[in-house]
């Protein structure tokens, strides 16, 4: 048997136990290989989702982790990368259980986005923008921020907390890295959740776009509710480093 076979038949068997062992190695050395492989994986999973892991038995937790083990093909050598692969089993390959919660996948990436915006690069060419310059320089939503929406109460589940239907609502989070490298969750009202959402699609625009595109949103309103309303808004998402500017040429 060649090299790559060979690699390929060792890869194959940490994976799935169910193969046949390589040639020339034993059950007891290719076990200590996949039980270190199996627990590094389980490990980085498990550190990523500690909130979903609490709602599920060891036996059933482990169950899930060894299905995404053997039969996920991940695309990345990263380790700190597993539980973005994780979510994407989740999204694409997995057939929940029946002991499966029903926010199962929502909340499994709402408590991704934390692992995602903590080790997320800084963008260099991005720079805090101060309030008085919130209607002249052009607005962007932050590399280290980003806004996302759930149907279940996700912020608030636990084992003694586990809905099960969607909130009558949609629940709307921006989490973002603050000046100290710390991750913060911070709860939308529907309209700064659609301002941010206006931001981080056109991913550079002014002052006055954002307004102009309110304007046509809730023509119901004054403009100068809408102007003074937005700027409030924008001034104190500027403080918390949510929406910036870029370095000037």
């Amino acid at each position: 048997m060649d090299f790559i076979n060979t690699q390929q038949a060792f890869m194959d068997y940490i994976r799935d136990p169910s193969k046949p062992l390589p040639q020339g190695m034993t059950f007891e050395r290719m076990n200590v290989y996949r039980e270190l492989f199996f627990n590094n994986i389980n490990g980085f999973v498990s550190g990523a989702f500690p909130v979903l892991k609490s709602l599920y038995t060891d036996d059933a937790w482990t169950k899930l982790i060894q299905q995404f083990f053997v039969s996920f093909d991940c695309k990345t050598p990263i380790f700190i990368e597993i539980s973005q692969e994780f979510i994407c089993f989740l999204q694409t390959q997995y057939q929940p259980a029946d002991y499966d919660p029903a926010f199962m996948l929502e909340l499994a990436h709402y408590e991704w986005l934390e692992l995602f915006i903590a080790t997320v690069f800084d963008d260099v060419n991005e720079q805090p923008i101060a309030k008085d310059l919130i209607t002249e320089l052009p607005l962007k939503l932050s590399v280290t921020a980003t806004v996302a929406q759930y149907q279940y109460d996700v912020q608030h589940i636990s084992v003694d907390y586990q809905p099960t239907e969607p909130s009558e609502q949609g629940q709307s989070f921006c989490v973002y890295r603050d000046e100290h490298d710390e991750v913060n969750f911070l709860k939308l009202n529907p309209l700064t959740a659609q301002v941010l959402a206006y931001i981080a699609q056109a991913e550079q625009c002014y002052f006055n776009d954002v307004l102009t595109w309110l304007s046509e949103t809730y023509p119901q309103m004054t403009p100068e509710t809408l102007s003074n309303g937005c700027l409030q808004m924008l001034q104190q998402l500027a403080d918390k480093r949510v929406i910036c500017s870029l370095t000037q040429a």
